[in-house]
């Protein structure tokens, strides 16, 4: 299985180095004006030969994982348009800036770009600057969402390879959702006015 993983953020970057550490294939697709030099994405080009223009990353992989920042969201789902994704797992691991109607527009601008690929949400909890805010490592689960339930057991393995709890949210519809979790914990962060960020955990009674 060939994961490719779209955006230059740490959550990228630090969800690369735990599937190629869990002996997956990974490439990773950056935008044309990426700086490459960086140490960490120097060290993980040298030693994987594995960073290429996004267009190319989505050619090659079976699963796409989505992590880029906001701004950069178009260009992807462009390179989305051109290319045949059917039978292809894309998952999106973004947030759209906060909308108090809870209405993702970056998962609706992904599925609008693959009609025919299998969209799911996820890995959005962690924020495209993971681990930065979770120095701790107290983050130990992820939501994910889809409408495709035979995929889901295949998504929710890939995200145990890497050492996280996988909660099954339901349907798509339910991204919004998903979103309102983490904007909530910014919005927490933010008010408290101290170094430390919040985060929130699930537990059953």
């Amino acid at each position: 299985m060939k994961l490719g993983i779209l955006g230059g953020t740490t959550l990228s970057k630090t969800l690369g180095k735990k599937y190629l550490e869990a002996g997956l294939t990974v490439v990773f697709g950056v935008r044309s004006d990426f700086n490459t030099e960086e140490s960490d994405w120097k060290n993980l080009n040298r030693l994987h030969n594995r960073i290429c223009p996004f267009q190319s990353a989505i050619i090659q992989s079976e699963i796409i994982l989505i992590c880029c920042e906001n701004q950069y969201l178009e260009e992807i789902c462009s390179a989305l348009k051109n290319e045949d994704l059917e039978g292809k797992i894309i998952i999106d691991c973004t947030n759209a800036n906060y909308d108090k109607v809870l209405a993702s527009s970056n998962t609706q601008l992904i599925v609008e770009s693959a009609p025919k690929a299998i969209i799911f949400k996820a890995f959005n909890n962690l924020g495209i600057d993971y681990p930065t805010s979770d120095i701790l490592g107290i983050i130990k689960e992820t939501y994910y969402c889809s409408d495709r339930e035979a995929e889901k057991i295949r998504v929710k393995r890939l995200i145990e390879l890497i050492g996280f709890r996988a909660i099954d949210a339901g349907k798509m519809n339910n991204a919004p959702l998903l979103e309102a979790f983490y904007h909530l914990s910014r919005e927490i962060t933010w008010h408290r006015k101290e170094q430390s960020n919040y985060h929130f955990k699930l537990i059953s009674a």
